[in-house]
């Protein structure tokens, strides 16, 4: 072999399947989600302890119930975003596996901060940064790993470039409404957590994103 093709081979990335790091990611997200009841499964236990009745328990828990669907709503749209992503690559490098890992690290930490969204009083600050900004954390890790992929998506199989650039605006447009989210919620302290629900303009934030981003070769 030449010394040319030896620096060729050094250069070009090893290469998996991608089928494995698919079903991982799956189940830890799964885990992840089902995570999210533990707090309110030991609130039950709590009422009934404490001989209270189901009103009384729904009447003490309503944020909790709030931030479990928030947050069973927020992993499941990330987990579709991921999928979308995924279903056109075959093949994945280490470093593509280690961008994933630190996206499950922040799917793995959100159980955490929705527990402590629900224990801590509502005008905390802290636990605010805490859980909203886990969810931008989230969506800047997706977003690193759209652009990676996009970058070598000829190495990890047939992704299309309308996927790409549709999931890039998606993954942009998570982190500027989750962003504005936590800004809000922090300065106008009486709208708290309900400044989550500025994620219903995600549809008209993401066609504006799609239109600004520039066009991608195929």
């Amino acid at each position: 072999m030449t010394r040319a093709g030896v620096q060729e081979r050094g250069r070009a990335p090893v290469l998996y399947s991608a089928e494995r790091p698919k079903a991982f990611i799956d189940a830890v997200v799964a885990i992840a989600m089902t995570l999210l009841i533990l707090p309110l499964m030991e609130s039950v236990s709590d009422a009934a302890d404490a001989e209270g009745t189901a009103l009384d328990w729904l009447g003490d828990h309503r944020w909790q119930l709030t931030s479990f669907v928030l947050s069973f709503a927020i992993i499941a749209m990330f987990w579709l975003n991921h999928q979308r992503l995924f279903s056109g690559v075959q093949r994945v490098s280490t470093t593509l596996l280690w961008i994933s890992m630190a996206w499950l690290l922040s799917i793995v930490w959100l159980p955490v901060a929705t527990a402590l969204s629900g224990r801590m009083p509502d005008d905390d600050a802290l636990t605010k940064a805490i859980y909203i900004g886990s969810m931008i954390l989230t969506a800047l890790v997706a977003t690193i790993q759209r652009v990676y992929v996009l970058r070598h998506r000829r190495e990890f199989g047939e992704i299309s470039t309308d996927t790409l650039r549709g999931g890039l605006s998606a993954d942009i447009s998570m982190c500027i409404l989750f962003s504005v989210a936590l800004v809000v919620s922090i300065t106008i302290p009486a709208v708290n957590y309900n400044a989550l629900f500025v994620m219903l303009l995600m549809g008209p934030m993401q066609a504006l994103v799609r239109r600004l981003l520039p066009p991608l070769e195929d």
